[in-house]
């Protein structure tokens, strides 16, 4: 969309509401990439990131009426796709019966991971950001965290949602939220550095890093 569609995203919703389809398919348009990038960061599978995102722009028509413009159309729209992907997940077999809404001992500051590999990285932090290789290991990166952890990381840092809208999201209080988010920046960082740290000038190495 061009930044005069952008700017004119209230007034799009506000004829989409009137039934004019055009519109809501600028709206469409627009949110697209970022609910199916949110579940398939979620997710994992092609799949069911493309079911969740039919099925975040059904819900939008369904529901159109009901949104309260107080909020960002955008993180609206999230989190009904939020909604759709944690349902999923909980149907896989593979995931605990347990909800994300569950407290564990995990869920507050006490025991929080320490890292096996502290180095400076070879890079600046936007250096490496740049580089093409950067995304692609943070998907790696992102595919070993507890999926409770991953999605907590993807609304908050990646779709950069505030602690309210993604502890509402998920059905977590904001501390449980905090904690989560944490505990995942450790690890991804954990995972990143051995990725493009300076081996050469650790602090600690464990006995897997060569």
């Amino acid at each position: 969309m061009t930044s005069q569609n952008i700017d004119s995203a209230a007034e799009l919703l506000g004829k989409a509401r009137t039934g004019d389809f055009a519109a809501f398919q600028l709206l469409v348009e627009s949110l697209q990439p970022r609910v199916y990038g949110l579940a398939i960061r979620i997710l994992r599978s092609t799949h069911d990131a493309e079911d969740v995102t039919q099925q975040t722009f059904v819900a939008l028509v369904e529901h159109i009426d009901t949104f309260r413009e107080e909020s960002k159309l955008a993180t609206w729209v999230l989190k009904i796709a939020t909604n759709f992907a944690l349902k999923i997940l909980r149907r896989r077999k593979t995931v605990s019966m347990s909800t994300f809404s569950d407290i564990t001992k995990e869920d507050s500051y006490g025991d929080l991971p320490h890292p096996d590999f502290i180095a400076p990285w070879m890079e600046t932090a936007p250096q490496i950001a740049e580089r093409h290789e950067f995304q692609s290991e943070l998907d790696r990166a992102l595919d070993g965290l507890d999926e409770k952890y991953r999605s907590v990381f993807v609304l908050r840092d990646i779709e950069q949602l505030s602690v309210r809208d993604t502890a509402e999201a998920l059905g977590l209080t904001e501390s449980t939220v905090k904690v989560r988010l944490l505990r995942a920046r450790l690890m991804l960082r954990e995972v990143m550095t051995r990725r493009f740290g300076d081996p050469e000038q650790s602090l600690r190495s464990d006995h897997n890093h060569e």
